[in-house]
């Protein structure tokens, strides 16, 4: 009996680990309009990260809220997103990927819709926690998904139109947020995801294989108690800390709790027999490495993204939907040079691209802090669009480079954890930044009062009616924005110092072509057989130097196959291309040797049989 890959199967988990089976399924079959549909789900939930940040003063203004109060719109996005992403490999492998993306896509959807149709700030509130419950499951699973079905040499190419969604959106969302918000209505950020939701769950049903999933496997009540619990309480300080202040009660309160809870959850991952997230990926450098580097990236990308707006807005007196177009030509220069990175990377590896990217974001960031309050959008542009060329060089291959080392069963681990470092990296690049330019701001404009001789007559505006203390004001104000702009080239100065070190770690990188990784081992029951000579019969396959019913093996050996060195029903292979004694029937189930250096059938695509 042969299983077929488009047919779903449920394997219970205590026979191999999670998505063993399906970890190769439908790879080098047609995987461009697949990946498409990955693209349109991914692009869509991190696209609602930032185009709601434009909409911000227009909702406090319909709804009479504070600013304060308004801030939860962002933040309670955020900290369900914190939540919810560790779910995301447990909800695959126990539901389906395929079917947990189609879920989430109509589910996104339908919490768009509620957003569109809050009356007030806490309805709304609500419904973008609601909404960000798939929000948060999209891009893992979409990762997930993207990883079996697209070949490993085809993977660079793959994740540079992937990362369309993971950075174009962000760079994007505030055109499209200030147009809506400025020239149409608040309200259609949210309801402009309807269409695309539902349209994109009947191209999933369409076109998406389906992957085996794994029945039976427990869900780590424990592990989800305390990562979530760790995760909510760092991005609610991250978010919080500015007004509350970072040495406040509170925020000590919640980055203990986060570290407690965090050091808790792995401590219980390594205990458990089946893990929520398995932690053990960190054990590949390359991995750990990409994300420290994905980090560098995302505070620089997320802190500029942030500021430059604001700029636009505060010091220039800008429209939000002009201040948009200002940040569109470099969502149009990372889309164009993406896809080419991740060519590059499949013939050179990561190592060139990243170091390259890194270093041209440094120095472009570097040329920033020469930022002033009169400098033109034109020169604003090109400082932005040279990052944009270091940012589309260097991110989709260092996250390919890092995910390229994970076995294919544990990517759905890796995409969840991948992507947690994004958001992570995100909030407190922000806060940061923030905590950073609100502590200089008061000194300098203390420095600046100080260089004035306190007998200087104050600028007299407007007419012999109009009382002085209106010149004071102006020059207050006059001073206050010239302040805040050079606590902004304060802080482009640490990001380039930051993206510079990041460049040196990307000489950590691998250089050359992504190692052919095996698949994690198949374990599955077959029937016994009885060996020519009467010794015990090895029923399954062997993994890893496992003993099972008698067979010792070194590699995947099923039916009693013997290879690299594996001792089964009595014959020695030691590495020779041998074939292993026949059985008693004379059948051979189709078993053969391999060679040390020749990759598994379920690599090459093949299909497992079941004799």
């Amino acid at each position: 009996m042969t299983i077929n890959a488009e047919r779903e199967v449920s394997i219970p988990s205590a026979a191999r680990p999670a998505g063993a089976v399906a970890a190769r399924q439908g790879a080098g079959a047609g995987w461009g309009l697949p990946l498409l549909v990955l693209i349109v789900g991914s692009f869509m939930s991190i696209l609602d990260t930032s185009i709601v940040n434009v909409a911000i003063l227009t909702i406090q203004n319909e709804f009479g809220a504070t600013t304060d109060d308004v801030q939860w719109v962002v933040t309670g996005y955020t900290l369900a997103l914190g939540v919810v992403v560790p779910t995301s490999a447990w909800l695959g492998d126990r539901f389906g990927l395929s079917r947990m993306y189609k879920v989430a896509m109509l589910a996104f959807a339908a919490g768009s819709a509620l957003c569109g149709l809050a009356w007030d700030l806490n309805s709304l509130v609500i419904f973008r926690i609601v909404q960000a419950i798939p929000g948060g499951l999209l891009p893992v699973l979409a990762l997930s998904i993207l990883y079996r079905i697209v070949p490993r040499e085809k993977i660079g190419a793959a994740m540079g139109l992937y990362g369309l969604g993971v950075v174009v959106a962000p760079a994007i969302g505030p055109t499209i947020g200030g147009y809506l918000v400025e020239y149409i209505n608040w309200r259609l950020i949210f309801y402009i995801n309807v269409p695309i939701g539902i349209l994109g769950a009947v191209a999933a049903a369409l076109v998406l294989p389906r992957f085996s999933r794994v029945a039976g496997r427990r869900f780590d009540v424990l592990g989800f108690v305390t990562v979530a619990g760790g995760l909510f309480s760092l991005l609610l300080a991250l978010s919080e800390g500015a007004s509350w202040g970072w040495y406040s009660y509170r925020v000590l309160v919640l980055l203990t709790v986060s570290v407690l809870s965090l050091a808790l959850f792995v401590v219980i991952e390594l205990e458990v027999a089946e893990s929520l997230l398995d932690i053990r990926v960190f054990r590949y450098w390359p991995f750990t490495n990409s994300l420290l580097l994905i980090a560098v990236l995302m505070i620089g990308l997320f802190g500029v993204l942030f500021y430059i707006p604001l700029f636009l807005q505060e010091v220039q007196g800008l429209g939000a939907f002009d201040a948009g177009l200002t940040l569109l030509p470099q969502a149009v220069v990372m889309g164009v040079l993406m896809p080419i990175a991740g060519r590059v990377y499949d013939r050179i590896g990561p190592r060139w691209p990243a170091f390259i990217g890194l270093t041209i974001v440094a120095a472009a960031t570097y040329l920033m802090h020469n930022l002033a309050v009169d400098t033109s959008r034109e020169q604003l542009v090109l400082w932005l669009m040279l990052r944009a060329v270091g940012l589309g060089l260097a991110m989709m291959p260092i996250m390919a480079g890092g995910l390229a080392v994970i076995p294919a069963a544990q990517v759905s681990a890796a995409s969840a954890f991948n992507n947690v470092a994004q958001r992570t990296a995100g909030a407190l690049g922000i806060a940061l930044l923030t905590a950073i330019l609100t502590t200089q701001q008061a000194p300098q404009l203390a420095a600046r009062a100080a260089l004035l001789p306190a007998d200087t007559v104050t600028p007299h505006l407007g007419g012999p009616a109009v009382p002085d203390w209106v010149g004071a004001y102006a020059l207050y104000q006059q001073t206050q924005l010239q302040v805040f702009v050079a606590g902004l080239d304060d802080l482009f100065l640490i990001a380039a110092g930051l993206s510079a070190v990041g460049a040196l770690g990307a000489l950590l990188l691998r250089s050359g072509p992504a190692p052919v990784i095996p698949p994690t081992p198949v374990t599955r029951r077959q029937p016994a057989t009885a060996p020519a000579n009467g010794a015990p019969g090895a029923i399954g396959a062997v993994v890893h130097g496992a003993v099972a019913n008698g067979a010792v093996g070194n590699g995947a050996v099923g039916n009693g196959a013997v290879a690299n060195g594996a001792v089964a029903n009595g014959a020695v292979a030691n590495g020779s291309d041998r074939t292993r004694p026949p059985t008693a029937n004379g059948a051979d189930n189709h078993s053969r040797t391999r060679r040390g250096d020749e990759p598994l059938d379920v690599e090459r695509g093949a299909r497992p049989r079941d004799t």
